[in-house]
């Protein structure tokens, strides 16, 4: 009953604060366990540095990522026939549930990873039921000349929840690893309670066949490719990484065969899945192609950066590498600013004058800021890093809220669920495949001078020739995780046995707070070259994109045809 209480001027603002908690309960899930990890390992009792363990590791950070990018597509397309408010008030309902769910894992071991690895991909199905219809609830509920204010702030909420994830998690994971899952039960209880009250179907739906070979296909070869990245960053046989794995190339290569096959059927069905037809409006196109190549661009910075303050800057200047995963969050805080400021602002302005300048100034800016990252000494100094990390943050922000309002403006009304799942998964899908990409150039770079620094390093402090010898012949990959997990790499490395049978001078040294920084520094400068330049480039040629998406335009539904004319035919 209260549903149909609500002003229809006041109804626009309710659809805009529910969509914008659940896209921002959804995106703090995203980041919320990369400062986590460590105390949820601890907690199930495993190593997820050894050998066998790595993949839990992986797929705890990247499955929730997978499904969302493979599933947001084929749920917009239900919200379109079946009802956006319906399908988002499923996914609220199911995110918490696997919430609840996660917070009472009980299992230990194998056993305990395994379980949270499953239910975080079921919450990823309630996740991206919410992300596929919360842009379509909030086109249909806002007037075109106010979409993007609306997009704007729900965009800031999706961007800056990545981050502000960072923080959550490394204020809650020390007190008690469950309360990293139980944190978001209250918010998906009251978002579930209060959308199924208060949001209604205002947007036009059209009852057509699920196109299930369309369905099947996509889901297939896009989890085929995304797993293929994810195991490609891994270390195979004698290799750093798994690129030439028979099993890499056969998900990457298999899956674009199937993606192929999957668009030969999109042609073909009455009823496709995935809307070929609209890649016909230039803004639409254009608008997607500059969303894929941002998002390329920026999503793997986070773990750039993390690595970055984790690894060097942060035990370099006074931090226990424990400590590191909390001081990196609140670090990364000017990043998170730089969104909250530009994208409502720009959204705003996007309105009144079109959504062109603004993000493709916003990329240009992003590119530079980027180039400005590149110049830093490894050993910034925070007040540079800081400003830079604004730059980014107001450059993206500039960006993405009119980027979101102009493809949403360009769509018909029936196609909006299906066209915000196509944006969706451009963007998810480019940020894993970012970061596949920024963790193969980081350890590309490493590979190269690290192993020889370790064994210098190691052998100059008295560890025996053949310990530092298998010790610098590991995988860079391990050091990587080691620093991203906030653990002391080196001695997760040695191990109590080796330190054990060293000096105190020399075991203090190798495993204080200047040793490792020192030894990482020099390769990891190498490798940080290359991703930000790869970064950079992408961003230019999203501008590039963007620039070519015309003019302003909203799509305007053609006028109904008056009873009298249709009665007279």
């Amino acid at each position: 009953m209260l549903r149909n209480s609500v002003a229809p001027g006041r109804y626009k603002w309710v659809a805009l604060s529910n969509t914008t908690m659940g896209v921002l309960i959804v995106t703090i899930n995203m980041s919320i366990l990369l400062i986590a990890l460590p105390d949820i390992f601890r907690g199930i009792g495993i190593d997820p540095l050894a050998p066998g363990n790595i993949s839990f590791l992986l797929w705890l950070i990247m499955g929730y990522l997978v499904v969302t990018a493979v599933l947001v597509v084929s749920f917009g397309r239900l919200g379109d026939m079946f009802g956006r408010t319906r399908m988002y008030n499923l996914g609220f309902a199911v995110f918490t549930v696997f919430s609840i769910l996660l917070a009472a894992t009980w299992l230990q071991g194998s056993a305990g990873a395994i379980w949270l690895i499953v239910m975080r991909v079921l919450q990823g199905v309630g996740g991206a039921l919410l992300l596929a219809n919360s842009t379509a609830i909030l086109t249909d509920a806002f007037p075109d000349d106010q979409r993007g204010l609306a997009l704007g702030v729900n965009s800031v909420a999706g961007i800056s929840g990545s981050f502000i994830g960072l923080v959550v998690g490394g204020v809650l994971a020390p007190v008690n690893w469950h309360l990293v899952f139980l944190v978001s039960v209250p918010v998906g209880v009251l978002g579930t309670i209060w959308a199924y009250v208060m949001l209604r179907e205002v947007g036009e739906r059209r009852h057509a066949r699920i196109d299930w070979w369309g369905n099947l296909t996509f889901a297939v070869g896009l989890v085929a490719v995304l797993v293929g990245i994810t195991y490609g960053i891994q270390p195979y046989g004698g290799h750093t990484m798994g690129w030439t794995d028979p099993l890499v190339l056969g998900l990457i290569l298999g899956g674009a065969a199937v993606l192929a096959v999957f668009a030969f059927i999109e042609t073909r069905v009455a009823e496709p899945m995935f809307a070929l037809g609209l890649f016909r409006i230039r803004a639409f196109t254009a608008g997607n192609l500059a969303n894929l190549l941002a998002a390329l661009g920026r999503g793997g910075l986070q773990f750039i950066l993390i690595i970055w303050l984790q690894g060097i800057w942060l035990p370099r200047h006074g931090f226990a590498f424990e400590q590191t995963p909390l001081w990196a969050g609140i670090y990364m805080v000017p990043l998170t600013i730089g969104f909250l400021v530009a994208g409502p602002v720009s959204g705003i302005l996007s309105d009144r004058y079109g959504a062109r300048a603004f993000a493709t100034g916003g990329m240009v800016v992003a590119a530079a800021s980027f180039l400005l990252l590149d110049l830093l000494p490894v050993d910034f100094p925070y007040w540079a890093f800081a400003l830079i990390l604004a730059l980014n943050g107001l450059a993206n922000g500039l960006f993405g809220s009119p980027n979101r309002a102009a493809i949403m403006n360009s769509l018909p009304a029936r196609s909006r669920g299906a066209g915000a799942g196509m944006m969706t998964t451009f963007q998810n899908a480019a940020t894993v495949l970012s970061i596949g990409i920024f963790f193969s150039m980081l350890i590309l770079g490493l590979s190269k001078s690290l192993p020889g620094a370790l064994f210098t390093g190691l052998t100059g402090q008295g560890v025996p020739t053949a310990v530092a010898q298998q010790i610098s012949a590991l995988p860079p990959v391990a050091t990587l995780f080691a620093a991203l997990l906030g653990y002391n790499p080196i001695q997760t490395l040695l191990g109590p046995q080796v330190l054990g049978a060293l000096t105190p001078e020399q075991a203090g040294y190798l495993t204080g707070r200047g040793f490792f920084p020192d030894l990482i520094s020099g390769p990891f400068a190498d490798g940080l070259n290359l991703a930000l330049g790869f970064a950079a480039a992408a961003c230019l040629i999203a501008a590039v994109a963007s620039l070519l998406r015309g003019g302003k335009y909203v799509h305007v539904e053609p006028a109904a045809e008056p009873a009298t004319d249709r009665a007279a035919a």
